[in-house]
């Protein structure tokens, strides 16, 4: 039984066409995940455009914001069921012996494979997943919310593990993408002033961020920064897939204030790094999201506290892939859903 799958079958710019693939067979650890819906993602078109800083296995399916129902389960899975509703993880392939695993961070295990450029993603009607990797999801959450569980794990850990913002501070989301407008609705959670901040271009998805409450800015921050009494912001979230915006961060910032990086940018930094020094400036790196996260981010969703409806442009069929993926590359919505045929 062969079903249509969105592949990246090259390094070269726009390799990617919808190829039929035959349905995985599964060990005895996975189950194999029937996709409800999965969610497009910036790195997704990274790969598309040839413009990722990653190793990627080509050919490789892509797709790693996904949830559906288990429809096989492997010799020893138990504590899962045929029918399950579930989302997954996407840290595919870990080392279980890595210490960073051992910790319960096997996210940031240096050999750890992902879905979607390690492993085939869910861009396709079936998909073989670890056991591991899944989290139920409740009967009144809709899978295409349900789908973008991943994106909101990396705002949480951003925002809530690696900001640890708390209520009253002044918090700047450099980049209204997916991530940039998902870390301001959850530091909005936390109890902070959120400002927005974009190019001219970015005018549509700045205005989604006034749905969670933020102030949306084109252009410079810095009266926004300064408004309270002229030393910055208290956090810098960089949300922004470019180096440049550093710079930036590190000019609203205030001293001995924080500044976290989620945005990822290949391109080498051209600028001082000395006002992190002279203003005592915490940076910190977020990366990925684990089984805890994963947790409390679905009952975020479940609960309705965390909305992610406001930024889904649309929903396309598997074989339509172009088109969202055309959409969101302009910029014309924010995230695109695509759904199995």
């Amino acid at each position: 039984m062969k079903s249509a799958a969105v592949v990246n079958y090259a390094p070269e710019k726009g390799s990617v066409a919808i190829r039929e693939l035959d349905r995985p067979a599964i060990g005895e650890d996975d189950v194999l995940l029937e996709v409800a819906n999965v969610g497009v993602c910036g790195s997704d078109l990274h790969q598309w455009t040839a413009d990722h800083s990653w190793p990627v296995n080509y050919p490789v399916v892509l797709g790693h914001e996904f949830g559906g129902h288990i429809v096989e389960l492997g010799n020893r899975v138990t504590g899962w069921h045929e029918g399950d509703r579930v989302v997954s993880e996407t840290a595919a392939v870990i080392d279980t012996n890595n210490p960073m695993t051992r910790r319960g961070l096997y996210n940031l295990d240096p050999t750890r494979k992902g879905f979607g450029y390690g492993v085939n993603g869910a861009m396709t009607r079936f998909v073989r997943v670890p056991a591991r990797c899944l989290h139920p999801v409740p009967d009144q959450l809709a899978f295409e919310q349900a789908c973008l569980t991943e994106p909101c794990c990396v705002a949480f850990n951003a925002v809530v593990e690696n900001s640890r913002i708390k209520p009253g501070d002044r918090v700047i989301v450099l980049g209204p993408g997916t991530i940039g407008i998902l870390c301001a609705a959850m530091a909005r959670l936390c109890g902070a002033e959120v400002a927005l901040v974009g190019l001219a271009a970015d005018q549509h998805r700045l205005a989604i961020g006034k749905h969670y409450g933020c102030e949306a800015i084109i252009g410079d921050a810095t009266e926004w920064a300064q408004k309270v009494d002229g030393l910055g912001a208290d956090c810098i979230i960089d949300a922004a897939g470019t180096s440049i915006t550093l710079k930036l961060a590190m000019q609203l910032v205030r001293p001995n204030g924080h500044i976290t990086k989620v945005g990822w940018g290949p391109q080498p930094l051209g600028f001082s790094l000395d006002p992190l020094v002279q203003k005592n400036v915490t940076l910190q790196g977020s990366f990925s999201h684990n089984w805890p996260i994963w947790e409390r981010v679905i009952a975020l969703l479940a609960n309705g506290q965390l909305d992610v409806k406001p930024i889904i442009g649309g929903v396309w069929p598997i074989t339509e892939w172009h088109e969202a993926f055309e959409k969101m590359h302009r910029g014309e919505v924010v995230k695109s859903v695509l759904k199995p045929v």
